[in-house]
């Protein structure tokens, strides 16, 4: 054997040199040779080394010495190696239509969720915490990416060619390069909007606005979306793969999806819905129903429900009912405030679930006579002013709203109202928002039923108030605005939610030129709308005829213009002339619009009246204009409105 054959192992290659090639493994510096060195592998192309050398991997780099030698091969590092493919390449295909879960986002998909995300940047009625606009941005960009997906599926399905490997590429390299720049300066952009929109509603224009949070929570919202979209798909497949075994597959694939469906619409009402946040909501409100706001103690007046001689315990009001009773103010404090004789107010309260003794088939029957016969009890019907309060969900009534109407009579009052539900007011429009109707309208009659009974002349001013839900249950009490002029002697309503009946019908049949967030009807001659009710109301000049009707409503307010219509249609308070206190950058999106108004209810209170959903002292100046006591003057709702808007709420 010679040196030669000596030197050659049969497991490897040799290549053409000008000697016989040396032992070299992979792992060692290849040598530069006119032909394939012997390290070449069958998978590589041969050739010659002007460069590096055959033998050489993609992810190293060999220098070409001025002379035969070893070569010196560097290392790219994995990193760099990597984000270099991804740069050429920037998607990942599956490798089996079986990957459900494992697969690359939709390009189509992505870019409408990227651009719902943008669109959810703008400003909408009220300033909104970082934190927040994350949440709206997180769920804009799944409703994109969701109908975005669609699209590219109807497009993939009728398209005869789809793009080539270039074009993905390019397409690709274009969002990874332009999205995240121009996410970052719109998020940038949207503090800006956020702080003129502070200004405009009295707040500091000093805002905290976390940038990267705001899109890694949008960023972490659509891939949580996305990953449980993919697992529903990934299950109704399975299913419809396991029917097709026992099935034709027509009918096994509509069977699964049919099933999929179901299961998927149970699991959300029922396990989230009612038994996670309707649960959660409704257990959490028990709890605080049985308590009762720091300060707040058991009445010492006979006049008020809970107190001596009451029909109804002071236990059994509930968290609402105490507060609102137990915080009536005295006789000494009416008198000090007015310099003259003052009553101790009558106020009845009547919670959800009256004492058995009372209980009836109809359960709002029993707590309207109950709350006559209270109202009897403390000699009601012989006051100036009757008013019968709706209250929200809750079972809240308005402190300033009693208060105001109570010094303004210096006592000479009575204010009844009857719980319908103690849950948050949101929940109680999700599952019993016709109970609020219900009850207020069975209250009304009884009161009026008992009216009816006395001399015209002995009769109290009969008046209705209500705020937020307590405003929808009044209005559906009457049903149409001159059902309500015609049975009242007055009303002050406050931030109606959009679904009231009356409010959408002032706004709908406003007069011409009036924008709707300050309608004008019929000359303002009997109805009449402010957000600033010290200007407001004293416009349009015509004669203001009895009874009045007072809204306050604010062009922020959320509540009054939340709405599903918002997902697809452009709402009228968005046309121009815009409201005092709306931003001009403030624009319509379908869908986007819907949530970020969602999201404004819940902030709503964290600005300052007359802004938001917060209404402050307006009731003054509405009182003053609905039922103004004899000799009552402007001087007198000045003074009024000052030392109500100077002293803490009550509750």
């Amino acid at each position: 054997m010679t040196s030669t054959d000596r030197n050659t192992r049969p497991d490897r290659s040799a290549g053409a040199s000008s000697g016989p090639g040396p032992d070299i493994r992979p792992d060692q510096p290849v040598g530069a040779s006119s032909g394939p060195g012997p390290d070449t592998r069958t998978d590589q192309p041969v050739g010659a080394t002007s460069g590096p050398g055959p033998g050489t991997r993609p992810d190293q780099t060999a220098e070409a010495p001025s002379g035969p030698g070893p070569v010196t091969v560097r290392r790219t590092p994995a990193l760099v190696r990597r984000a270099a493919v991804f740069a050429r390449r920037p998607y990942w295909d599956r490798p089996s239509t079986a990957y459900r879960v494992r697969r690359w986002p939709d390009l189509t998909a992505l870019c409408l969720a990227t651009v719902f995300f943008w669109s959810s940047l703008s400003p909408s009625l009220v300033p909104r915490p970082w934190y927040l606009q994350g949440i709206v941005g997180g769920i804009t960009a799944t409703i994109g990416y969701a109908l975005g997906s669609t699209l590219a599926w109807l497009f993939r399905a009728v398209a005869p060619r789809h793009p080539g490997e270039r074009i993905r590429a390019r397409c690709w390299q274009a969002y990874w390069l332009l999205a995240p720049v121009a996410s970052i300066w719109l998020i940038s952009e949207s503090a800006r909007m956020q702080r003129r929109l502070r200004v405009l509603q009295d707040l500091p224009p000093s805002l905290t606005w976390h940038t990267p949070m705001i899109a890694l929570i949008a960023l972490a919202l659509l891939v949580l979306a996305l990953v449980l979209a993919r697992l529903v798909r990934l299950a109704a497949v399975t299913l419809i793969r396991l029917l097709g075994r026992l099935l034709p597959r027509p009918v096994a694939y509509a069977t699964g999806a049919l099933l999929t469906a179901l299961a998927v619409l149970v699991g959300v009402r029922d396990l989230v819905y009612d038994r996670g946040i309707v649960d959660v909501a409704d257990r959490i409100a028990a709890a605080t129903n049985g308590g009762t706001k720091a300060g707040v103690e058991r009445p010492g007046s006979r006049y008020v429900s809970g107190g001596p001689g009451s029909l109804l315990g002071w236990e059994s009001l509930g968290y609402e009912g105490r507060n609102f009773t137990g915080s009536t103010p005295t006789r000494a404090a009416l008198t000090a405030w007015s310099g003259r004789p003052s009553r101790d107010p009558v106020r009845v309260y009547v919670p959800s679930t009256p004492p058995v003794a009372f209980a009836d088939d109809r359960p709002f029957a029993a707590q309207a006579a109950l709350a006559v016969r209270e109202l009897d009890r403390t000699g009601a019907f012989d006051r100036a002013v009757l008013a019968v309060a709706g209250t929200t969900g809750t079972g809240w009534i308005d402190p300033n709203v009693a208060e105001a109407l109570e010094y303004m009579y210096r006592g000479d009052t009575a204010i009844v109202s009857v719980q319908y539900s103690y849950l948050p007011s949101w929940v109680s429009f999700l599952v019993d928002k016709e109970k609020a109707g219900q009850a207020t309208r069975a209250l009304i009659d009884a009161v009026r039923a008992r009216l009816d009974t006395l001399p015209p002349d002995r009769r109290p001013q009969l008046v209705v108030t209500g705020e937020s839900l307590g405003a929808y249950a009044v209005e559906a009490s009457f049903g149409t605005a001159d059902a309500l002029l015609a049975g009242t002697d007055g009303a002050l309503i406050m931030g109606p939610p959009d679904f009231s009946p009356i409010s959408r019908e002032l706004r709908r049949d406003r007069d011409p030129g009036s924008p709707v967030w300050r309608p004008q009807y019929e000359g303002g001659s009997r109805i009449r709308f402010g957000q600033f009710p010290a200007a407001d109301l004293a416009r349009p000049p015509a004669v203001w005829e009895h009874p009045r009707v007072v809204y306050l409503q604010n062009a922020s307010d959320p509540v009054v213009w939340w709405s599903p219509d918002l997902l697809l249609d452009r709402p009228a308070w968005l046309s121009r002339p815009l409201g005092p206190d709306i931003t001009p950058e403030i624009r319509w999106f379908p869908f986007v619009t819907f949530w970020q108004t969602s999201v404004d209810m819940a902030v709503s209170y964290g600005v300052d009246a007359p802004h938001g959903h917060r209404y402050g002292t307006g009731a003054v100046d509405g009182w003053a204009a609905v039922v103004p006591p004899a000799g009552w003057t402007d001087a007198d709702t000045d003074r009024l409105r000052a030392f109500i808007g100077h002293r803490g709420a009550a509750y």
